[in-house]
């Protein structure tokens, strides 16, 4: 690129770290910057869900300076970078680019206007608070909330497929499709781990991603006996998906004349269904 550029590097990672500290991620994330020349002058920037493949040579081709993403690359502990292992050639790749690599993770997901707040609005939840609550009582893991008024579970279902992006696996639903529901959890992601919170067990529907056989079993089991929510299971990427557009533009709002792009890539890890039963 031949313009001038008004914002460096290090002025993406100050405004990033405003709006999502990284004190905020929980204990196990890394989140923050991975890669990048903090001087390194900052003209366009692509946000995704995930720093794969086919985000990196979105990226590339793009001629961003920075690649922004969900999921930190460097999650789990790496003992090489060699450009004959994944990790290794993706980052070869954004360095020769001249392209940063960041990453806003659980310190997104929790936030007022973050991946589960988002996705709570999109689904037209009113009044919805955090499942577990941080220092700031507006956020935290999760929501709940209600409806404005109560939809079958089918609906409901039907309302998270048309919100979200389109993936191979849709939308898994376990419960009565008839049965009338209004009050909804949720958490973007990865939410297994709160299918026996208290808001979660009093909630009609639990909506959320990478649900697992037996946990989902024995939720419904104990449902069966005690009450409890019907089951929505979507895509991972998808749920987290939504937040991208709305922290762009935030940045964008913060960053006058920087470009900032959504990735159009489908990072979704499933490509196609057979053999799918209503």
């Amino acid at each position: 690129m031949s313009e001038t550029a008004e914002f460096a590097l290090v002025d993406l990672r100050r405004i990033a770290e405003q709006f999502w500290p990284a004190a905020t991620a929980e204990g196990w994330d890394r989140v923050g910057l991975v890669t990048g020349r903090v001087a390194a002058p900052l003209r366009r920037v692509l946000l995704a869900v995930d720093a794969v493949h086919a985000t990196v040579e979105e990226a590339v081709e793009w001629d961003a300076d920075a690649l922004l993403v969900h999921h930190p690359l460097l999650l789990r502990g790496v003992h090489t970078i060699a450009e004959d292992t994944a990790k290794g050639a993706l980052l070869a790749s954004l360095i020769r680019a001249d392209c940063a690599l960041l990453a806003a993770h659980t310190n997104a997901d929790a936030p007022e206007g973050g991946v589960s707040d988002v996705l709570a609005r999109a689904l037209g939840l009113q009044e919805s608070i955090p499942l577990e609550p941080g220092s700031d009582p507006d956020s935290g893991i999760g929501r709940v909330g209600e409806l404005p008024v109560a939809v079958t579970l089918r609906e409901f279902a039907e309302r998270a497929h048309r919100i979200l992006p389109e993936t191979a696996g849709g939308v898994r639903v376990a419960g009565d499709p008839e049965r009338l529901v209004r009050r909804v959890a949720l958490c973007g992601g990865a939410g297994d781990s709160l299918l026996e919170h208290p808001l979660v067990r009093g909630a009609d529907v639990y909506l959320t991603s990478d649900l697992r056989h037996h946990p989902v079993q024995e939720s419904l089991e104990q449902s069966a006996v005690l009450g409890g929510p019907a089951l929505v299971d979507v895509s991972h990427w998808a749920s987290e998906s939504l937040w991208l557009r709305g922290a762009a533009e935030r940045l964008a709002a913060h960053l006058p004349g920087v470009e900032f792009r959504v990735s159009g890539r489908r990072t979704d890890a499933w490509t196609f269904t057979v053999g799918a039963t209503a």
